[in-house]
């Protein structure tokens, strides 16, 4: 198959290094220092390259902010029978816009980065195909993803975004309040070594993944969750209530039974 994928960050990289051994493969940015160490595949600056290179699928790689952009200006340059395909970690709208192109289109999500996965082993890792798009398309990255021993999740896109709000949203706010609050200590206890290398890990992220998460619409909900959960917390401490406390720590703890 001949497939273009748009980006050639970290993620784009990573698909690059992936597929470009079984597929013929090409590669598009805008940055030519990003198309350096780019091996085994066609590196583009141009659109106009992309004519030539006819795909058959395109894999959208940049950051949400430009997703549709980018997909508005390589389209002109596509075969009407290319199947359009993003990764995005929000999939707010993505539905809508594929519908107004008219072409195929396949939308998933790797859960996992390059910066805090083990892309040698994705055992332990998890990866969601949204059921509304092309069957082939489906197909294609089930079977992708199914070689790399990810295992695969199935969602429309609203369950989609749900889902990363709760599942992304609440670690990141709990992870950024702490990091607010934080000082260095000389001799720090194991639990504040363990959160202080989950924050690091977490602000290590690309920032525009940060902002992706962070302005999903439906991540203000769980936010106010937490300042829900942290007013009763806090009136239970300055209140020194021993009942009330033994009542929460059981709810919480059922919680992640």
């Amino acid at each position: 198959m001949k497939i273009l994928i748009l980006g050639a960050g970290k993620m784009g990289s990573f698909f690059v290094d992936l597929l470009s051994f079984d597929h013929e493969t090409a590669v598009y940015d805008i940055d030519p220092k990003r198309l350096r160490f780019m091996y085994n595949t066609e590196r583009f600056l141009s659109l106009d390259e992309v004519d030539e290179f006819k795909p058959e699928l395109v894999i959208n790689a940049v950051t949400l902010k430009y997703t549709t952009e980018t997909f508005r200006n390589v389209i002109p340059h596509l075969p009407q029978d290319c199947i359009l395909a993003d990764i995005a970690s929000v999939k707010t709208d993505m539905k809508e816009f594929y519908e107004s192109t008219g072409m195929r289109y396949v939308s998933t999500h790797p859960m996992f980065g390059p910066t805090f996965a083990n892309l040698g082993q994705l055992s332990n890792e998890n990866a969601i195909i949204i059921t509304e798009g092309d069957y082939m398309g489906r197909l294609f990255f089930r079977d992708l993803y199914a070689r790399l021993g990810l295992n695969i999740y199935e969602c429309t896109f609203d369950e989609h975004d749900e889902t990363m709000a709760y599942s992304l949203s609440i670690p990141f706010v709990s992870t950024f309040v702490f990091a607010a609050v934080m000082k260095h200590l000389d001799a720090p206890g194991t639990t504040f070594k363990r959160h202080l290398k989950i924050a690091k890990g977490v602000l290590g992220e690309d920032d525009c993944l940060l902002r992706e998460i962070l302005f999903n619409p439906r991540t203000v909900g769980q936010v106010t969750k937490i300042r829900e959960e942290l007013k009763e917390l806090l009136q239970i401490i300055d209140q020194k209530d021993e009942d009330a406390l033994n009542r929460y720590l059981t709810r919480i703890r059922n919680n992640i039974r």
